[in-house]
């Protein structure tokens, strides 16, 4: 009967490994329970999926709300001028600057990392959708925004931008 010995390098190397992927997992599991359990995880903010636009979420009493801080073409190539709602459905709205405008408002907690009941606002078409936002990471959030039921809808996915 003949008995292997695994050298001393072989035996550190697997050693480092299995702690290097039991602190992998170990940050994982704490970081998303961690987000579950955090109403508030949602504020800051979050790049579009496009990337054309900023939205700041902060709180407004017990409730979510956003507006854009940032638009990557801030000013209407037409006129040189601010880019305003012009295809808002009421007439008095179109004349409101896009940067600063609330777009996504009255969303609340769910549960695990979903804020439900919310509405959001298309300045490119003048239209607003029920919407509800999962938070995937502390770094990125599902924005759903749909028609009645949830499945007829579209998803976007936001990015969490540092703070300046």
């Amino acid at each position: 009967m003949t008995i292997h010995f695994m050298s001393k390098s072989k035996l550190i190397i697997r050693y480092w490994l299995l702690l290097i992927i039991s602190f992998t997992l170990l940050s994982l599991i704490s970081s998303f329970s961690v987000l579950q359990d955090n109403p508030d995880a949602i504020l800051g903010d979050w790049k579009t999926g496009t990337g054309n636009a900023i939205v700041r979420i902060y709180k407004n009493g017990q409730k979510y709300q956003g507006k854009i801080v940032w638009l990557k073409e801030p000013n209407d190539p037409e006129t040189g001028k601010p880019k305003i709602d012009r295809n808002h459905p009421e007439e008095s709205s179109r004349s409101r600057p896009i940067l600063g405008m609330i777009n996504v408002w009255g969303f609340q907690f769910d549960e695990k990392n979903s804020w439900k009941d919310g509405n959001i606002y298309d300045p490119k078409n003048g239209k607003t959708y029920s919407c509800k936002i999962k938070m995937i990471s502390s770094s990125s959030i599902e924005v759903r925004g749909y028609i009645g039921i949830s499945m007829i809808g579209r998803t976007d996915t936001w990015a969490r931008q540092d703070s300046k």
